[in-house]
């Protein structure tokens, strides 16, 4: 079964605003065209299996925490359920959509487009023809709307524009509120918000001033409209509806400038107060605010990274704070008013902050520069990826946070890899250093450098951990460095091109280099460095992977050929042609059709499954094929992206954009001056960064399988993808019969024969049932049941131990399995231990996961016992010394210490 997408780490905020679910514990992010669920309280992230077609721009969650809208650049939404984590209606706006916004009640939902609102009415729990029922179109900003906020009954909701000018708009026709425009600001409106319980309003614009509205009528002095005239209006409607061809709703016109008859016996406002936050003077243009409306707690967010918090409505400053050095794009303030979310779009950083306390709840920063390299640790717990940004960074799998960063790198990192331990991180840069990190102490405890700078493009390290070796771009030598000193131990020439790629066999000291010069070099380590064999290929070699057995080089060469190596023989054992497979999409400024490019590329990155049965290869595109090694056939294409937002993802030019003078992609809109058509240099490859609006290329940087066998990652221009067996819901039975029923296999157990019902729920391969079928056993019945276990099921429940472990919390009961397994069953497990080796390193995981959390519960509790012992012997010395001669007095003083 192919494995499923199952998180995108490595980027944790694009653009878009920010939303708390309904208990406050858990935050929605929009990274590019998917959208990610930071759960706070249990420090986990995830990533809905869903996407839009472009970048998602606004987001809008119903107060009830179940449904969401997400809208892209082009106005296409879709409905989601948070509950099922999918797809429930598509809907197209027409145009670009700029904020989204449930009334409170959830019954309805207010869209601002262009300079219009328009009121849909929610999708409800009924099943429904369609789920976007338009109900009223609002007519009066003069330019874009920007911000939407409601009334808490939802009778009332204010609209913000680009004219300076913020609207008051009726949800329903009310007698002395159909609309109010108020004035007062002299730059852009960012947020408007209301009173709690109030018609009283705030309004925020981008020149950094607050004007305080106050209303003359309350929210329960809302007159709704005479029938007579409501009746009358509802017919007009209905007139105008017959005419077109499709329902409009029913349309409000606002004018900013009403006669003095129309604004009689209805609501009006004034203007109370207005403050500036800028009071030194320093401009500074205000992006983004959020307001509390229990707490009365106003966030505001600066072009500078700084944020204030206010107290309203006296404008009491509680504190104000430098979070980033880019501007904050996005602020959102939870339920119970504590936790604050900032996202700053600049440096793709997403903080969640604890005002009180002062201090960081989530503080999480994706590279900011694309990917380029990536590695698991040996038991597949972590991840490092390694940056153009120069920064090496560590996540972890299970809760998709990173850990650790390290900036010690001047230049682009070029390749990243573990050590056998799993706790040192190597990585290689264009700066002419190779730097070992220490995971246990977080710091950079080694640094390679060669005699002559030259820039690394490459990285490998023996299965010791012992010998570290750097392939250079420039000079076309490789660099063999001691782990141990950290002294250079010798210099392999013989390549007349860049060295693209090493690779260390994992059962022997020989490293294969690959370059430019079309060889493939096999250098023993043992035996004074000299080379040990030289392939020759057709062209440029760009990357080679020892399988993870070491008896096979698979060599991956600009013809876009993956040839097959025993290099022990030097006999070329098959070839992929993998050219086609690879399936280029045509950029916007190319002058070839994509199917005349893709005759030029080739795969980029090479990586054997676990197993060494299948083979992944990425390249300058959005597919990531997997092939069958013994077959040489593929088994199946993964699209990696669908977000069109991105260059090179369209396989055919779009007519639409052509004109006579060509296509307009050429023309790089609000570039200023008198050359309005841009030309690409050539050799760009990530998008021309002085285009006012540039479009990053898709590609897949590298691609790695996890040591365990259950997943595989890819960076790409999105970021670090993950795709996992584990994720979603599959029916895979094994060896299944007849008599294999849930109900058989309960009956089964019901009489005690545990052996047999564990075989049939293998069978059956539900995870739940085999659960509830092992938790059946008595812990000491355990031994029996496996030594009369078959060797084939012996496998299939070692599997099951090891992803039981990560949730279960019976983690003695699992033990004992795992023990009485391995006791019983090593020395058959020994003989097939490389085609087991996934599942022992999965089962390793889990378990030292287990034994990092318990291991630091008990040092704590050991800590605390020696702090309570220290302090009680303390009190007895002070006690003894206290004491006077005479038995009445030690009585007492006994009895005292007693109570």
């Amino acid at each position: 079964l192919p494995p499923q997408f199952s998180g995108l780490l490595g980027t944790v905020y694009r653009r878009g605003n920010l939303s708390f679910t309904r208990d406050g514990n858990s935050l929605l992010s929009p990274v590019g065209n998917r959208i990610s669920l930071f759960d706070l309280k249990n420090n986990k992230c995830e990533t809905l299996p869903l996407a839009t077609r472009l970048n998602i721009v606004c987001v809008g969650l119903s107060p009830d925490g179940s449904l969401a809208i997400l809208i892209d650049e082009e106005g296409a939404a879709l409905l989601v359920s948070l509950i099922g984590k999918c797809v429930i209606h598509q809907f197209y706006f027409h145009k670009p959509v700029h904020s989204v916004s449930f009334s409170p009640d959830g019954k309805k939902f207010v869209v601002t487009k262009d300079n219009l609102a328009y009121l849909y009415h929610a999708p409800g729990k009924k099943r429904e023809f369609n789920a976007f029922v338009l109900d009223k179109t609002y007519y009066g900003p003069y330019d874009e709307t920007t911000c939407i906020d409601w009334t808490d009954d939802s009778k009332c909701f204010a609209v913000g524009s680009k004219d300076m000018s913020t609207w008051v708009f009726g949800a329903e026709r009310w007698a002395n509120l159909i609309y109010y425009s108020l004035g007062g600001h002299k730059d852009v409106i960012v947020a408007c918000f209301f009173e709690e319980n109030s018609l009283d309003l705030y309004t925020i614009s981008q020149d950094a001033a607050l004007c305080v509205w106050q209303c003359d009528t309350e929210l329960d002095g809302l007159k709704p409209m005479p029938p007579k005239d409501a009746a009358k209006e509802k017919k007009a409607a209905e007139d105008d509806e017959e005419l077109l061809e499709e329902p409009k709703g029913e349309e409000i016109h606002g004018k900013a400038d009403p006669s003095e008859e129309e604004t009689r016996n209805k609501v009006k406002y004034s203007r109370v107060a207005k403050y500036f936050f800028n009071k030194e003077g320093d401009f500074n243009n205000l992006t983004a605010a959020a307001y509390h409306k229990k707490t009365h707690l106003l966030v505001t967010g600066f072009a500078s990274g700084v944020f204030h918090l206010h107290e309203l409505p006296d404008f009491n400053l509680i504190h104000s704070l430098s979070i980033s050095d880019q501007r904050i794009a996005s602020i959102s303030i939870n339920c119970t008013g504590d936790w604050i979310a900032f996202g700053c779009s600049g440096l793709g950083q997403l903080l969640v902050w604890e005002w009180q306390s002062e201090s960081y709840v989530l503080k999480q920063q994706g590279h900011f520069n694309s990917m380029v390299s990536l590695a698991y640790s040996p038991d597949g717990q972590y991840i490092v990826t390694g940056g153009e940004d120069g920064k090496v960074k560590v996540w972890n799998t299970s809760s998709s946070f990173c850990f650790v960063t390290f900036t010690e790198h001047k230049s682009g990192v070029t390749a990243v890899t573990f050590t056998s331990t799993g706790y040192v991180v190597l990585s290689a840069s264009l700066d002419g250093t190779v730097r070992a990190f220490d995971l246990h102490r977080y710091r950079n405890f080694r640094t390679f450098t060669s005699p002559r700078p030259s820039q690394f493009s490459c990285l490998a390290v023996d299965s010791s951990g012992e010998i570290v070796a750097a392939g250079s771009q420039d000079s076309f030598e490789i660099f063999i460095w001691s782990m141990q000193s950290g002294r250079l131990l010798d210099v392999l020439a013989g390549h007349e091109g860049p060295v693209s790629s090493l690779s260390f066999n994992p059962m022997k000291c020989i490293l294969a280099s690959a370059s430019w010069d079309k060889t493939v070099k096999l250098w023993d380590m043992l035996d004074s460095w000299r080379t040990k064999e030289t392939f020759i290929m057709n062209s440029d070699v760009l990357v080679v992977a020892f399988r993870p057995d070491g008896k096979e080089l698979a060599v991956a060469a600009l013809n876009g050929q993956i040839t097959f190596w025993d290099h022990d023989n030097a006999v070329q054992t098959g070839s992929i042609e993998g050219r086609h497979d690879l399936q280029m999409g045509r950029k916007e400024l190319d002058k070839i059709t994509a199917k005349q490019a893709a005759k030029g590329k080739s795969f980029t990155t090479l990586c054997y499954s676990a197993d060494g049965q299948s083979i992944l290869a990425g390249g300058l595109s959005k597919f990531v094929c997997i092939y069958n090694v013994k077959e040489q056939i593929l088994m199946k294409k993964f699209e990696i992206s669908c977000n069109h937002s991105l260059d090179a993802m369209e396989e055919y030019l779009d007519r639409r954009k052509m004109t006579e003078f060509g296509s307009m992609a050429l023309i790089d809109e609000g570039g200023g001056g008198d050359e309005g058509v841009a030309i690409p240099l050539p050799g760009v490859k990530r998008g021309d960064m002085s285009y006012r609006h540039f479009k990053p290329e898709i590609r897949v940087t590298c691609v790695r399988f996890c040591p365990t066998g259950r997943s595989w990652a890819a960076t790409t221009t999105e970021g670090l993808l993950l795709y996992s067996l584990d994720s979603g819901l599959i029916f895979d039975p094994f060896e299944l019969d007849i008599d294999v029923t849930p109900s058989n296999i309960r009956k089964t157990l019901s009489q005690k024969e545990y052996t047999m019902a564990i075989v049939m729920a293998f069978k059956l391969n539900e995870k739940k049932l085999i659960q509830e079928v092992i938790e059946a056993v008595p812990s000491s019945e355990v031994d029996v049941v496996c030594s009369s276990l078959p060797d084939l099921y012996v496998e299939k429940l070692l599997e099951f131990l090891a992803s039981a472990f990560e949730t279960s919390c019976h983690l003695e009961f699992y033990l004992i399995w795992a023990h009485k397994l391995l006791m019983l069953h090593g020395q058959k497990l020994k003989t097939r231990s490389v085609q087991l080796l996934p599942v022992i390193q999965f089962l390793q995981k889990s378990i030292q996961r287990h034994f990092e959390d318990v291991s630091k519960l008990c040092e704590w509790n050991i800590y605390n016992i020696k702090y309570a012992l220290a302090i009680s012997q303390q009190r007895g010395m002070k006690r003894a010394a206290e004491e006077t001669p005479g038995d009445e007095e030690e009585l007492d003083s006994d009895s005292d210490y007693l109570m």
